[in-house]
């Protein structure tokens, strides 16, 4: 019950919904066992003594406890229903809430199918036992309380014996729900990796048709079909046992009330009026004891969803606010970075080299600084670093001279707009696109950013302009138009640090060079940092930084760092190899300096 007290945040404050699916369905279960006792009446006071008078008014108490019976269960279906919808409505919203607020660290291992299942289909098994599940459960000790209570008063004695073989019948039911549970933790997780093989498969149907890995993809789906086929045939083998152990245990108390109610009977210790009115009440407290492998099989697949959910509800915030963060809006914030003597090494990396070491870096406002360096140098370490995706391990980085641990998050970020490599659109209007960051954007503002980032030429030949709707992550149009939709949507932001990801790195060079253009107008007075592998995209940097494997390497600008040795004139030379003036141009700069 650990995962329910777990959950009781979500539906307590709907106790009076609870309270009513619960008692609706006790009264209702209460009145129905008042049908066994008119019957025993008919026979004993009408049939065996053959006076009916008071038939008609036995036959109108049975409608009226049809209608009062029906009342309740009105109460319990309209009760149930509503606190199983709110419960699942705010677990959606507080599940959700958790997933846009937890850190980068948490989605590096995330996969995308478990966390849809989360939501969806562990939701809606908690919804379902919570609103009706719960109450049928209470609903079987309801009907074993009021129906040995009322056999009791008919014939005690024979209550006690049928009464002592139920306890057999719970050890039996306990011991399923043992078996039972780890089976359905194995199906949720069964699930969970065929729903993550599904949403990847057509996510990247295009380079799996490309490679002609249909038939890999195939068997890598089937190998999780046959684990879920297989759980479920345990599944089955496990309910193949306890049913007939279960009806057998049932019949096993029917035979007894038959043969010692029988005997009972013949000597006059009882009438054949409560003989009849016992085995009705029996076979009403039995019919629940068959059905409680169901009821036990919804509370152990809540329980398994419920666990899934309580995981992620309760995983920590690697990154938050401190107690009282820095909030600066508009031109109160200047954009002066600064990285003091910062290592860092991603989290459970331990293995792997450190990402950034002793890295050093002064951007005053309005200043670009260029990055450049392979794979795995820290390029991007530096600006996840700056964004807060990670704290630093040692040392500092600070906007305006307060740390960016002191600053409130969502303050921070709005400062800073960034343009990455992969970009990333919504399956929504190209307008709400580029509004994405200001809602409040008028259209002559979106049409300006959209020209700054030379998208507003190829917007306007689409069916609709800038109300035509992108596909899934932006299908049907091309890399670069994403990437200049994804530079125009940064540009509306107005931020005070803009940074770009190699965010050219789709674009042609007549096009990259008309944007480098525009950029230079809207990185007037913004701090910029820009990381490329193409040398083009650097060369005006106040300052270019390289790195490789996490330090930096060399420093300067484009016109001294071309004239020394070096990593970045070794790029040089491979990207401008077929430009030999270029190249040319390099080398006698060169002899000039070590001449």
């Amino acid at each position: 019950m650990d995962i329910f007290r777990g959950l009781k945040a979500y539906f307590w404050q709907d106790k009076g919904f609870l309270a009513g699916s619960v008692l609706g369905l006790a009264f209702a279960t209460a009145l129905g066992l008042v049908y066994p006792l008119l019957l025993g009446v008919l026979i004993d006071d009408m049939i065996v003594v053959g006076q009916y008078d008071g038939l008609v008014g036995l036959a109108l108490g049975a409608v009226g406890l049809v209608v009062l019976k029906a009342s309740f269960q009105y109460v319990h279906g309209f009760s149930g229903g509503r606190l199983g919808n709110r419960l699942a409505y705010r677990l959606r919203n507080a599940s959700y809430e958790k997933l846009q607020k937890l850190s980068f660290s948490f989605y590096d291992s995330a996969r995308t199918g478990d966390l849809m299942s989360r939501l969806t289909a562990d939701i809606e098994g908690i919804r379902n036992f919570i609103g009706f599940g719960f109450a049928q459960l209470l609903n079987t000790f309801f009907l074993l309380v009021f129906g040995f209570i009322m056999m009791a008063i008919i014939d005690w004695p024979l209550t006690l014996l049928i009464l002592a073989l139920i306890p057999v019948i719970g050890f039996v039911a306990i011991r399923f729900e043992q078996q039972i549970h780890p089976v359905f933790r194995s199906i949720r997780a069964a699930i969970s990796s065929l729903t993550v093989s599904v949403q990847e498969n057509i996510m990247g149907v295009r380079t799996v048709k490309s490679f002609a890995s249909e038939d890999h993809e195939m068997k890598k789906f089937s190998t999780g079909n046959e684990k879920y086929r297989d759980n479920h045939l345990h599944l089955a083998g496990v309910w193949a046992k306890y049913f007939p152990i279960i009806e057998f245990l049932a019949n096993i108390c029917v035979a007894v009330l038959i043969l010692v109610g029988g005997l009972r009977v013949i000597y006059g210790a009882m009438t054949l009026g409560d003989l009849i009115s016992m085995n009705f009440m029996l076979g009403m407290i039995v019919a629940p004891l068959w059905n409680l492998g169901f009821q036990i099989n919804n509370y152990t697949q809540s329980k398994a969803a419920g666990e899934r959910l309580l995981e992620l509800l309760h995983k920590p915030f690697a990154i938050r606010d401190n107690d009282h963060p820095v909030r600066l809006e508009g031109d109160a914030v200047k954009g002066h970075i600064r990285y003091q003597k910062v290592s860092f090494r991603y989290p459970n990396h331990d293995h792997q080299p450190a990402a950034l070491i002793d890295f050093n870096l002064d951007a005053p406002p309005g200043s670009v600084i260029g990055f450049l360096g392979g794979t795995g140098s820290g390029k991007s370490t530096i600006v996840q670093l700056l964004l807060r995706a990670y704290d630093v391990g040692e040392g500092a980085v600070t906007l305006d001279g307060v740390d960016v641990r002191d600053w409130e998050l969502e303050t921070l970020r709005k400062q800073t707009a960034i343009v990455f490599q992969e970009t990333f659109l919504f399956s929504t209007t190209i307008k709400e696109n580029l509004s994405y960051g200001r809602s409040d954007a008028s259209m002559e503002e979106i049409v300006e950013a959209a020209k700054l980032a030379q998208a507003h030429d190829f917007i306007m030949e689409l069916p609709d302009g800038y109300d035509t709707i992108v596909g899934e992550r932006g299908m049907g149009l091309s890399g670069g138009q994403k990437q200049r939709i994804a530079i125009a949507r940064a540009l509306l932001v107005r931020p005070k640090v803009l940074i770009l990801d190699d965010s050219t790195s789709a674009l042609d060079m007549e096009t990259e060079h008309q944007i480098q253009l525009a950029l230079r107008k809207v990185m007037a007075g913004r701090t910029t940092f820009v990381i490329a592998h193409r040398i083009s995209s650097l060369r005006n940097a106040d300052e270019i930084v390289v790195l490789d494997r996490g330090r930096v390497v060399q420093r300067g600008k484009h016109e001294q760092l071309i004239r020394v040795p070096g990593l970045y004139r070794e790029t040089y030379r491979i990207q401008y190899a077929d430009r030999p003036e270029e190249t040319e141009n390099a080398s006698e700069n060169t002899r000039r300096v070590t001449g």
